[in-house]
């Protein structure tokens, strides 16, 4: 056996402990998110102003909806200081960003707020709402968290949102990279 092998089988039970490690830790801040966001709050984010532009077009301007987007501040910067300081609870570098539902058929979601790293395992950059993945619907329709391991090596932790009435209303996902690419900025 050579020892590339030999390493290899040395460090698997390492890189298997780590990852389970990493994605013990984003289970408690996911669950600690559920307890500390405020469903309420995370409704009047986005202003009505906003969301009647959201799924809008014009041909002369595919930047109606963008250009429209805004925010109550007060509502914004409460929820975004909550999910930064979740963040904080995290081991090593994660992110916790707000999901909320796009009233569509079919069912769509928008991230609202993204936070220090710019993390996620499912923003397409540059979309401002996008086609709902089948693991944040199911979060949305039972309420139990759910992990997800991208290929991009991302891994995320999805989160249910309560407002006061016990509705469902949003997601946290928090997301830490498998491996850190310590380099990703310098290329």
């Amino acid at each position: 056996m050579n020892l590339r092998a030999m390493l290899l089988l040395i460090a698997s039970p390492l890189l298997f402990a780590q990852h389970e490690d990493r994605v013990q830790d984003l289970n408690r801040v996911a669950q600690v998110a559920t307890a500390m966001v405020d469903g309420d709050v995370c409704r009047r984010i986005q202003t009505p102003r906003s969301l009647q532009f959201l799924s809008k077009t014009d041909p002369r301007d595919p930047w109606l909806a963008s250009d429209n987007f805004d925010v109550d501040d007060a509502a914004f910067i409460q929820t975004k200081k909550t999910l930064i300081r979740l963040a904080r609870l995290c081991s090593d570098a994660c992110d916790a960003n707000l999901w909320m539902p796009v009233k569509s058929n079919p069912p769509r979601i928008q991230i609202l707020i993204r936070n220090v790293y710019e993390m996620s395992g499912f923003w397409k950059w540059g979309e401002l709402h996008q086609d709902m993945p089948a693991e944040m619907k199911r979060v949305l329709d039972t309420g139990e968290r759910v992990t997800v391991g991208r290929s991009s090596g991302m891994i995320s932790v999805l989160t249910p949102v309560y407002d006061s009435l016990g509705d469902i209303v949003a997601l946290v996902e928090v997301v830490s990279q498998a491996r850190r690419d310590l380099r990703e900025n310098v290329k």
